[in-house]
């Protein structure tokens, strides 16, 4: 069986009515290839978050990788800690995808643990963390629950721990959104991706992806008592955050 990512085309045929997007069986069999032409910078990202981990992940502590998709920020971080006793909990809220990412790490040799959970994240326990990486999983969370969930994480996190938040961002005024927006659109039809993908893909995130401002970001995660919050890596509309308990 080839390990060639088989290529996204789920929105290349007129779909009359858009689904709602969901990370199901279809999406599962695609992703790593939509990820990889969806997202700018996204390998960038996960390699990065490596080298925080071989940063600030302490002994006998555990690391949380919450909506852990495929497992690649799972994987990244475990190639890179050096500690001794670590335990990375991969947390995910679709079966299709953890069932996918066990059969990827089956594959893959660490010597850091890594242990699958199917939950909500708003419903886990973090406890003992010196590293929490969330990779384009805030966007997809109910906008009213992201405060409690962040506070949460402080809460469980060591003194020293460090948090990762990627996300597609809002932008103000509306014109540099739009710059943006258009910008990103470019990448994607670099990537292979024809306009009826690009808008029926859209159409299908909306009121699911639901995209803040870096000062919304920065404010939240401020308020839950980080001694540091800032971007660290911005490529278009996508960014990551690195905060510091």
């Amino acid at each position: 069986m080839s390990d060639k990512p088989k290529l996204d085309d789920l929105f290349a045929s007129p779909l009359g009515n858009v689904p709602r997007f969901a990370f199901d069986e279809a999406v599962v069999d695609v992703f790593p290839d939509m990820i990889q032409r969806s997202v700018p910078g996204y390998q960038t990202i996960i390699n990065l978050c490596g080298e925080l981990a071989a940063r600030y992940v302490q002994p006998d502590s555990n690391c949380y990788d919450l909506g852990c998709s495929l497992g690649a920020s799972s994987l990244a971080i475990a190639r890179q800690v050096k500690q001794p006793g670590v335990s990375i909990v991969a947390v995910d809220n679709s079966a299709a995808m953890l069932a996918r990412c066990e059969s990827v790490l089956e594959k893959q040799q660490t010597t850091a643990t890594i242990q699958l959970v199917e939950a909500d994240i708003c419903d886990i326990e973090i406890s003992n963390a010196s590293l929490v990486v969330m990779n384009f999983t805030l966007q997809f969370i109910a906008i009213e629950k992201r405060q409690a969930l962040l506070e949460k994480i402080y809460a469980g996190l060591n003194p020293g721990g460090c948090l990762v938040i990627s996300e597609k961002l809002l932008f103000e005024p509306e014109s540099l959104n739009q710059l943006l927006s258009e910008l990103h659109h470019q990448f994607k039809s670099a990537q292979g991706y024809s306009d009826l993908e690009i808008s029926q893909k859209r159409d299908s995130l909306e009121n699911f992806l639901l995209p803040e401002t870096l000062e919304t970001h920065i404010n939240r995660i401020k308020a839950c008592g980080f001694n540091s919050a800032s971007p660290w890596f911005q490529c278009f509309n996508f960014a990551s955050l690195v905060a510091i308990k």
